[in-house]
């Protein structure tokens, strides 16, 4: 029987009785140099865990030892633990858990963790994170690296322009008479990011929070148009569904705006198109129309982020609701619910002789099914296909994670 036993930074004095047993009774000893100091005056022999495949063959020609393997924390929660499994029958192992990293860290910010989302980038690449981040997972734990330390993950984080905002816990050293606990608030991941793989203890674990009510837009340092989708309120449990910032800077040149007109945003989700053109066009109105309660409300909560107060959310769903506002100069539709060509009647109908029409589509079926209704009705229209990427760092390198292609379908009579 081989025992795998977890042990922690407290070494022998955070193991139980039993445990303590079993490795004194040990005629082979294995471990890391870490683990092996614990136990300096231990007669047994002494492996050091260095390359774990030539370890298990030695450990395969002793297997009538009495042979105790020491690892970090609990050998099956990203340790090594699975490729034993892989080496030995199941019966040849016992295994003697320690408390993780991860229970440590969440006991020590005294936030419960069972519905925290844990990852390890250790060894791994970084971008198994993106999708935590991108659907805006309440909790996420971190097991880091040297390259995916916590200031690289801040990095990572930064450049995702998310608008979910966390607050990052750097725990290091957990269990150890040097154990160190900090926050880095939302508003502080700059600080985080700025910091070098040396401002941080070698064992460390990062734990992500999502914050929910601290606004941090600076309307003084905000550019004119193309705002950071940071920057916006989004739905909690959907962060990413908005138009992205880069299509917003296309949409705004596609709509060819001027001053005061009536302006259509159909399925405006968070409001983000519709307070872009608000701030550049402060004489028009602009009317979002989106069919949820928790758009609308975070429409107005945006609006009153951005100081704007010529956005008339309007609540329900196209062609309805619609049908009782101002004939509009120009109508952008970024979601349609199923009603694409129902609404482009109503627009048809609606829209001012020398309007113009602008469509985000990212379907496929979307599109056949706009292009089949403008050249029924015999619209002028161009197509432009958006593929944009953004560069992220992956630990001292860089390279381009990619946003959803959209279509951009441009319109008049």
């Amino acid at each position: 029987m081989l025992e795998v036993i977890g042990i922690g930074l407290d070494g022998k004095a955070g193991l139980s009785e039993n445990v303590k047993q079993l490795i004194e009774n040990a005629t082979i000893l294995v471990g890391s140099d870490r683990h092996l100091s614990y136990f300096p005056t231990h007669p047994a022999k002494k492996i050091i865990l260095g390359n774990f495949l030539e370890a298990i063959e030695i450990l395969k020609q002793n297997l009538l030892e009495n042979i105790v393997i020491l690892v970090t924390g609990d050998p099956l929660f990203f340790g090594l633990g699975r490729l034993l499994l892989e080496k030995f029958h199941s019966e040849q192992l016992r295994f003697h858990p320690h408390l993780t990293s991860v229970q440590l860290a969440f006991n020590r910010i005294k936030i419960s963790w069972q519905d925290a989302k844990l990852i390890s980038v250790h060894g791994r690449n970084i971008d198994e994170l993106m999708p935590f981040l991108q659907q805006g997972v309440e909790k996420i734990a971190i097991l880091t690296d040297d390259n995916n330390n916590p200031s690289a993950i801040a990095r990572f984080y930064q450049e995702l322009d998310l608008p979910t905002h966390y607050d990052i816990w750097v725990c290091e050293n957990l269990g150890d008479l040097n154990e160190k606990v900090t926050c880095f608030a939302a508003k502080e991941t700059d600080k985080l990011a700025s910091l070098s793989n040396k401002d941080f203890a070698a064992l460390n674990i990062v734990i992500l929070l999502r914050q929910e009510k601290e606004q941090l837009v600076n309307l003084d340092n905000l550019p004119l148009f193309g705002l950071p989708d940071s920057a916006f309120l989004s739905f909690g449990d959907r962060p990413g569904l908005m138009t992205k910032r880069e299509i917003r800077l296309i949409v705004l040149g596609e709509l060819a705006l001027t001053s005061q007109q009536i302006i259509w945003d159909i399925g405006a989700g968070t409001g983000s198109v519709s307070i872009e053109i608000a701030r550049l066009c402060p004489t028009s109105k602009i009317y979002a129309v989106e069919k949820t309660a928790m758009g609308i409300n975070l429409i107005e909560k945006n609006c009153q982020i951005f100081q704007v107060n010529n956005v008339i959310p309007v609540s329900g769903t196209a062609p309805d609701a619609v049908n009782k506002l101002p004939n509009p100069n120009r109508i952008f539709i970024g979601g349609s619910g199923g009603n694409l060509s129902i609404i482009l009647d109503i627009c048809q109908e609606k829209l001012q002789a020398d309007g113009v029409l602008v469509l985000a589509l990212a379907t496929l079926e979307n599109l056949n099914e706009s292009l089949v209704w403008l050249s029924s009705c015999n619209w002028n229209y161009r197509l432009l296909q958006v593929q944009i990427s953004r560069s992220v760092s992956i630990g001292k390198m860089t390279r381009f994670s990619p946003l959803n292609p959209v279509t951009i379908v441009t319109a008049t009579r």
